[in-house]
Order: structure tokens, then sequence, then C-alpha cells
């Protein structure tokens, strides 16, 4: 929106603005600003409405009876509180973001889509006491037509729409080092939608580890529609404890923005060795606004937690992690610095199956692990803090594979 005022300014009033406003690091600051200042100053208005309407949180006692023991505290704490979050995001991208980029197409899609989808699960649990919400196969299933839609449209979908400019698909290039008579001539390659959707990326590994073509790029699509839904299933395991799911996606979301960031500079990603994608700027804005989201969320998720996010905000921001890290190429990068919720996906998983073919014995006390530790009698905050802590350090070794490589 505001890209388009300043158009509007220039064009047809000859107003001079800053060129500072259309850059992308700038816009990423203000886009954390307003999601900050929204969850902040909105949320007390907020959390009053969701306790009339009384959306308290459900506590899962089937398979962990204990957990009405530990959180019977917070029975009557409101849940849905991601919709604040999504709607200051939603705020941020119509402000902030280039409203012609795919980018923004894409986030404002998977926003509203996986926001609804959790709210519709939120809603049920709250209507009716006892119910587990939607069906998990049915939550699951449209999560992966989702992830579908959008794995189809990068990989197959864009060739019919390359001149329209507002269905413009990524453009990525890749970059290379080649030394001929003791000086480096750097050339570059404009990469086909299927080239660069089938380039695949690992921290710490210079160039691509492997690439997908022809008919194997349905491999690649597989693995979109999981990426995209383990990310939302996963991050939606994690909101299990006051502010450990918004505390951990502020520090994953900070490494996808800063990666996204350096993406779409031609000079830095040529210098860093990473794969060029332009427009990649909107990827870091959008992060820049979750990031603001949930540090303004946390001040009220904090412990103890006066709302939580519920399924509309962990689905949602999850899904927004994953097609992140999607459009980047870095996967594996997202699996290294959102370890945490890699860890809980996992330990949900293990308890499962051990519970199915081991003749109902249990990996863990009570899935997913934070709970694990909860059990063994360390206070929730610890278990938070520690959570934090080793989510932190993945990010910073994450970082560091910028130049490590």
């Amino acid at each position: 929106m505001l890209l388009f005022f300043i158009r509007f300014l220039q064009s047809h009033f000859g107003v001079h603005v800053p060129a500072a406003f259309s850059y992308s690091s700038t816009r990423m600051l203000f886009a954390a600003i307003t999601t900050l200042l929204i969850t902040i100053f909105v949320g007390p208005h907020f959390i009053r409405r969701l306790y009339e309407l009384k959306t308290g949180q459900s506590i899962r006692v089937d398979d962990c009876p204990l957990l009405i023991e530990l959180h019977k505290k917070k029975k009557n704490t409101p849940t849905m509180g991601g919709i604040l979050i999504l709607f200051s995001m939603l705020s941020a991208l119509l402000l902030w973001m280039d409203l012609t980029s795919i980018y923004s197409l894409i986030f404002f899609v998977i926003t509203i889509f996986l926001g609804i989808l959790g709210g519709t699960d939120d809603y049920l649990k709250m209507k009716h006491k006892n119910s587990k919400g939607l069906r998990a196969k049915k939550k699951f299933g449209l999560q992966v037509l989702l992830a579908a839609a959008i794995g189809i449209y990068l990989i197959w979908f864009p060739g019919a729409l390359e001149k329209g400019r507002f269905f413009q698909p990524p453009v990525a290039k890749m970059q290379m080092h080649s030394i001929e008579n003791k000086k480096v001539h750097m050339t570059s390659q404009t990469l086909t939608a299927k080239e660069y959707m089938g380039s695949y990326f690992l921290p710490f590994k210079k160039g691509a580890f492997f690439t997908l073509s022809g008919g194997a790029l349905i491999l690649g699509l597989l693995f979109t529609i999981f990426v995209i839904t383990g990310a939302s299933n996963a991050v939606n395991l994690t909101d299990g404890l006051d502010g450990l799911a918004a505390g951990t996606l502020v520090m994953s979301a900070g490494v996808l923005a800063l990666f996204a960031f350096f993406s779409n500079n031609l000079e830095m990603s040529r210098y860093l060795n990473i794969l060029y994608v332009e427009g990649s700027g909107e990827i870091a804005v959008y992060l820049s606004a979750m990031i603001g989201a949930c540090l303004g969320f946390l001040w009220y998720n904090g412990y103890p937690a006066q709302v939580f996010m519920g399924d509309t905000g962990s689905l949602a921001l999850g899904g927004i992690l994953g097609i992140a890290a999607v459009m980047l190429r870095r996967e594996f990068l997202l699996a290294l610095c959102g370890g945490i919720f890699v860890i809980e996906a996992l330990s949900v998983i293990l308890q499962v199956l051990s519970y199915r073919y081991r003749n109902k014995k249990r990996v863990f006390l009570c899935s997913p692990l934070h709970h694990h530790f909860e059990f063994k009698g360390w206070p929730e905050m610890k278990v938070v803090m520690r959570f934090w802590i080793i989510a932190l350090i993945l990010a910073m070794v994450a970082v560091i594979s910028l130049k490590i490589q």
C-alpha cells in the first residue's frame, strides 16, 4: 500500500519521497514496529473480548491425565489469541509490502487459509468443551491441499504467466566463481521455475546439495508439501507452555528473514555464495512482521499467560515459516534453526509409534517433549527458558552457516 502511495505521489504530483522508504530493510523495520505496537496496544481490549466470549483453554487429559493438575489454573485463560497476531501481520502486509509481488499474494492466502482452519478448530473446541475440534484427517487434508496448490504453482504453473506482472513467479539466479589466469570471474545463470524449485541447499555447503528434474519433481512436490504441513503442525505441537512457541518463532523467523534479505541483493548473495532470489525482500518484510507480532504477543503470553494463540495462530505461523523456507530453497536450514519444532514433532511421533507397536509402552512420560520435562518436576518457566536457549543456539549456528560453507 505504501509503495502504491509513493508511486502515486511521484507520478501525479512530483512529490519527492526519500528512496529509503522503498528499501526492504526500511520496510522490515517498519513492519516489525507496526505489528509490535498493534499487538501491545490492541491486546488488552482483545483479551477482554475473549474473556467475555469464554474462549477458555481446553486441557488434554486422555493420554496425559496429570496435565489437568499441572495446568488446571489455565483452564479459563482465553485462547484464539492468534487472531490478534494474524490481524497485525496482515495489516503490516497491506501497509509495507509490495502488493504486486507473488510473495505478498502467497503469504496473504496462506495466512487467511490456515488462520481460518485453526480458528474453526479452536471454535469447535470452545463451543463443545469435550470436543477435539476438527477431525485430524480433515484438518491435515486441508493443509496438504493448500501446500500442494502452492507447490504446483511454483514448480509447473508459472510458465503460462511469465508476462503477467502480478503473477510473476519467483526469479532466481545461480552465481558461480571461476578462476582463469589467476583472475576471479563471476558468472550468473538465471534459473527456470523448475530449476529453481528443483535445487536443494544444505547449511554449510556451497552450491546446491542435489537437484531434481523431470519426473523427479514429483518428489520435490511431495517434499514441499511435507515441509509446509510439517512446519505448521510442528509449531502447533510446540504451543503448549506460556511463551514457548512465540519465543521460538521469533528466532526461527529472524534467521529466515536474514537469509531472505541477503538473497534479495545480487552483490551480497554473490559474496555469501547463496542463491539470489529476486524480490525475496518481501519475504524478509513479512517475517519481520511475524517477529514484531510474536514479541508483542509475548507481552501477554509470557508466564503467567493472559492469552494463548491457539491453533488459529500456531497453524498459520508454522505454515508461513514453511512456505518462506520453500521459496528461499532453505528447507534444511529451517530444520536447523527450527530444531525445537522438529524435536517436539519427533517426540510425538515416537510416543505414538511406541504406544502402538510396543504394547502401550511410552518413550516419554508425556508428549510433546516439553510436557515430559514438566512431569519430571521442572517448573514451567525453566522448561520454556531452556528451550529458548537451545533455539537461540541453533539460530546462531544457522547464521554462521552464511559464512562457513
